[in-house]
C-alpha cells in the first residue's frame, strides 16, 4: 500500500523541481505528517530529498542528484508490474496509477515485448461476486495503517462468540483467499490475527500508537494459527466419485491411491469449528477414518443437518 506511493513521489520529484507537502498529501489522500514520514523513508533508501523553507519552498531532490532510470531491468519492471496488477482490484486507483507510470518509462521500441512479459502471468486474488463490504473494511484499515491509529470492531470468533476489540493494526494479510488483519489487541495484550469477514462495525479510533518493529522472516501469524487450536491429525478417504475434489484441494504428493479409484491422505489442522466445516464441505465424497472422536463429531453434525432438511420437507 505504501511502496507505490513512495515510488510515485520519487517519480514526481524527478520531474518537478519542487512540490509542496500539502499538494502531495491531497494527491494521495493522506495527511501531511504521513508525507513527511514518506520523505524520511525515501531518504533512508539513499535518495536525498531536501525540504526548502519559505514562501517559494517545498520538497525536492538535492541539487545535482540524478536517479538512474536504468536501475531496474525491463524484466524487473515487468515483475513489479505483475505484482501490482495482482492486487490492484483491492487497492483502487493508486496501483493503477503506478502501473501506468511504469509503462510510461518503457521505450516505444520495447513496448510490445514489455506487454508480452506482463501478460504471461496474471494472478487475480479477488473472489467471485461483489465485495463492497470487504473493500470498505480494507479502505478503513489502509487509512489506519497509514496514520498509525487504532481501530475498534466487534469480532465473531470461530466458535461464534462475539467480543469488542481495540486493535493497533500492523499488517494486512491475504492468506488462503481470505483477508486478515494482524495487530496488537488491547483486550488480549498480545498480537492477534483477525479475519476481516468476521469483523462488524469497524471504525478508526482517535488513538495513535507507535508502531513496534517486528521481523517477518518467520511469519508470526503462522505460529498463532497452530497455537490457537489443539492440533488434530486426521486420516481421510475420498471415494472415486469425489477424487477430483481431493485433487483440487490437496497436492498430488499427499494423495495415496487406495487401489479402487479413490484416495487416502493424512492432514494436520487445529481442531475447531473450521475443521469440521471444512470436512463437511466435501459432502459424501470424503470419510474420516481416524480419529474416532472426529468421526463421531462429523456424524453428529451431519445428522443435525439432515434433521433440519427432513423437518422442513415434512412441513411442506
Amino acid at each position: 500500500m505504501k511502496i507505490d506511493r513512495l515510488l510515485s513521489i520519487v517519480i514526481l520529484l524527478m520531474n518537478r523541481r519542487l512540490i509542496q507537502a500539502k499538494e502531495l498529501a491531497d494527491m494521495f489522500e493522506v495527511s501531511v505528517r504521513t508525507i513527511y514520514r514518506d520523505i524520511e523513508s525515501i531518504n533512508g533508501a539513499g535518495i536525498p530529498v531536501v525540504t526548502y523553507q519559505g514562501a517559494n519552498g517545498g520538497i525536492g531532490l538535492m541539487e545535482g542528484y540524478r536517479l538512474d532510470r536504468n536501475v531496474l531491468t525491463d524484466r524487473e519492471l515487468a515483475a513489479i508490474f505483475n505484482a501490482l496488477q495482482s492486487v490492484s482490484s483491492y487497492t483502487g486507483a493508486e496501483h493503477t496509477l503506478l502501473m501506468e507510470k511504469i509503462s510510461s518509462v518503457i521505450p516505444p521500441s520495447q513496448t510490445a515485448a514489455f506487454r508480452s512479459k506482463t501478460t504471461q502471468l496474471i494472478v487475480d486474488f479477488s473472489p467471485w461476486g461483489l465485495q463492497g463490504p470487504l473493500e470498505e473494511k480494507l479502505a478503513i484499515l489502509k487509512e489506519a495503517l497509514e496514520d498509525s491509529v487504532a481501530v475498534s470492531f466487534e469480532y465473531i470468533n470461530a466458535a461464534g462468540v462475539a467480543s469488542l476489540r481495540s486493535v493497533e493494526p500492523y499488517t494486512l494479510v491475504l492468506k488462503g483467499q481470505a483477508w486478515y488483519l494482524y495487530g496488537f489487541c488491547a483486550q488480549r495484550e498480545d498480537f492477534r490475527l483477525f479475519k476481516l469477514l468476521r469483523m462488524k462495525s469497524l471504525v478508526k479510533e482517535n488513538r495513535e500508537y507507535i508502531r513496534q518493529d517486528f521481523p517477518l522472516k518467520e511469519l508470526p501469524w503462522s505460529s498463532q494459527w497452530q497455537r490457537d487450536g489443539g492440533q488434530a491429525r486426521a486420516v481421510l478417504h475420498f471415494n472415486p466419485e469425489g477424487k477430483h475434489l481431493a485433487e483440487d484441494r490437496f497436492d498430488s504428493t499427499e494423495l495415496l491411491p487406495d487401489g479402487n479409484g479413490g484416495y487416502t491422505l493424512t492432514i494436520d489442522y487445529p481442531e475447531d469449528g473450521w475443521l469440521y466445516g471444512f470436512l463437511l464441505s466435501f459432502g459424501t465424497a470424503v470419510e474420516v477414518l481416524e480419529p474416532e472422536h472426529i468421526r463421531h463429531k462429523i456424524a453428529e453434525l451431519a445428522a443435525g443437518i439432515a434433521a433440519k432438511y427432513t423437518e422442513s420437507a415434512n412441513q411442506t
